[in-house]
């Protein structure tokens, strides 16, 4: 017969971890699932903001979350890594998690917690110079460009605020957005755009990235058809996340992003025995140490639920 555990995580960056950490200090019995440990910020250079660590590289970051759960997981919390889930299926009372190893385990409950994958940009140059000046995460990479000009690529709210953290400390910021009206919300553009370090254009088609080592600028066709040469030493790109969600489609509902909807007060879904945490969910703000705190939020709730029906 199957073992029935009382709880599966899917998901090795800090939200995971965290979730993992816990549910083996709490006597939970765990099956923890992940491709790798690290999250999206395993490739960035120098984090910053990872509390009670000044500066680490997202492959250290990725080695201490790991030694970190398998200091503690013991006989409680079983690890499967190099594994994806690919259907999570509910019974009566459980859950079925299907894997890329050919396994399935059964679980009373479930915590999602697998992040979300950066939309890249897709054009000459990108590529070669990712984590070479140009990158996806303004909080962890931002202060590295202190005193340098910067472009932001996007026009929603995460390019917005991605812009307000730069302005803190970068020479000037750039704001290219493809469209001729920002996705962003109305008070929060016309906050941005009063600081004179700041500069936004509409209209815009990147055509590429370039450098030699590291970035030194980008080409852009304006709305006019010309191509421009801007040149910064910094670009972050901001053109939409893709939550890693669709193993629980047809198990839980999404919103038109495809974030699992959660309460925000104990991380429940909408199915019951599912949690989410971290930035496959619809909260408003996603970064590593939001993530940790969803997740240990949701294990106090796990626990309780386990320990109360």
């Amino acid at each position: 017969m199957t073992d029935l555990y009382d709880l599966a995580i899917i998901g090795g960056g800090p939200a995971g971890v965290a979730a993992g950490v816990y549910a083996s200090r709490k006597q939970l019995k765990t099956i923890f699932i992940a491709k790798e440990f690290g999250g999206q910020s395993v490739v960035s250079p120098d984090i910053q903001n990872w509390i009670g660590t000044a500066s680490i590289s997202g492959e250290n970051l990725a080695k201490d979350l790991e030694e970190h759960l398998k200091t503690y997981a013991g006989n409680i919390v079983g690890i499967e890594k190099g594994v994806l889930v690919t259907k999570v299926d509910k019974k009566e009372n459980h859950f079925v998690i299907q894997t890329t190893n050919g396994k399935s385990y059964e679980a009373k409950t479930v915590l999602v917690a697998t992040g979300s994958t950066r939309r890249k940009l897709d054009v000459p140059g990108a590529e070669e110079f990712d984590n070479k000046g140009l990158t996806y995460c303004a909080s962890c990479d931002g202060p590295l460009f202190a005193d340098k000009d910067v472009a932001v690529i996007g026009g929603g709210n995460a390019a917005f605020e991605t812009a307000a953290q730069l302005l803190a400390y970068a020479k000037t910021v750039t704001l290219l957005n493809r469209s001729d009206k920002f996705r962003a919300d109305e008070v929060t553009v016309k906050k941005v755009l009063e600081n004179p370090k700041m500069t936004a254009i509409k209209n815009v088609d990147i055509k590429e990235v370039r450098g030699a080592k590291f970035v030194n600028g980008l080409v852009y066709t304006d709305k006019e058809g010309k191509d421009i040469d801007l040149k910064v030493d910094g670009i972050f790109v901001e053109i939409g996340l893709i939550p890693t969600t669709n193993f629980v489609s047809g198990v839980t509902e999404l919103n038109k992003y495809n974030q699992i909807i959660v309460d925000p007060k104990n991380q429940r879904s909408k199915t019951d025995g599912l949690w989410a945490a971290g930035d496959c969910t619809d909260g408003l703000y996603h970064q590593n140490n939001i993530a940790a705190g969803d997740a240990v939020k949701a294990l106090e709730d796990i626990y309780m639920y386990i320990h109360t029906r």
